[in-house]
């Protein structure tokens, strides 16, 4: 469908903060969606336009935190591979389910990992201590348990993704012997995968306005510089509190919609 100039700019200005609060946490869907659904797209038309057009942003995010990377490629690469599963996963089912299957679960799934975000640095010294007690390391994947939880993190993203981002921190912060920055980088490569593999399939099988795609797409490439440039800056308190504040504020506006 043709967009207006002010509703072309509204997409792309989406496509900026999407972009940037990705990188930084992630939630991005939250900004873009409700403005596609604005224009006139068709839900599952706009969910899926938005998946294609968030793809430039993760990549860009990704690289804005290549130095949080460094000794992690082989993490990225294990757990990149399970999200990629998931994320295909999630886009089939995207296809196949009605969009309000997930409405209920959603909103119960990001309180809860906000609940770990908040508990994660007393959680992860239990976690230490149990270890040192029992002469036992951390996993550099985390173990089966981070793994599954991963999976089916990366079908929900594949499915919707609004603040897939928070419950991957939460449970890699929980799992993983790592600072919560350099996690964010694992996150980012992890949320380029979701979307990629989404993408792909959805190029194959579903509708989707390109207009919006490549507005969303120059838009969140460019947020994700400025969300790198950001959040690398945030000491963990202050990352913290960002993640809990966009969590709280997905809740809302999912319960509200």
């Amino acid at each position: 469908m043709a967009l207006s100039i002010w509703e072309a700019l509204a997409v792309f200005t989406a496509g900026i903060g999407a972009g940037t609060i990705n990188t930084i946490v992630g939630s991005g869907t939250l900004i873009t969606f409700p403005v596609l659904l604005a224009t006139g797209l068709p839900p599952i038309t706009a969910n899926v336009s938005n998946a294609l057009g968030l793809v430039p942003g993760s990549i860009s995010g990704a690289i804005g935190y290549r130095a949080e990377l460094r000794g992690q490629g082989r993490r990225a690469l294990v757990l990149g591979l399970t999200a990629l599963l998931g994320g295909l996963g999630g886009a089939v089912l995207l296809l196949a389910l009605p969009s309000e299957a997930f409405d209920t679960i959603v909103p119960v799934l990001i309180a809860l990992a906000l609940a770990l975000v908040l508990l994660q640095p007393r959680l992860a010294a239990a976690v230490q201590r149990h270890r040192e007690r029992n002469g036992t390391t951390g996993r550099p994947y985390g173990g089966p348990l981070l793994l599954a939880g991963l999976l089916l993190a990366s079908v929900y993203g594949g499915y919707f993704g609004a603040a897939q981002g928070i419950i991957y921190l939460s449970l890699m912060g929980l799992l993983l012997d790592e600072t919560l920055q350099r996690l964010n980088a694992v996150k980012n490569i992890l949320g380029a995968v979701v979307n990629g593999v989404a993408a792909c399939f959805f190029l194959f099988v579903a509708e989707f306005d390109w207009t919006a795609v490549l507005l969303i797409a120059v838009g969140s490439a460019l947020g994700g510089q400025i969300g790198a440039k950001v959040g690398r800056r945030l000491p963990p308190p202050a990352l913290r509190g960002v993640i809990v504040t966009v969590g709280v504020l997905a809740i809302a506006q999912l319960l509200l919609r």
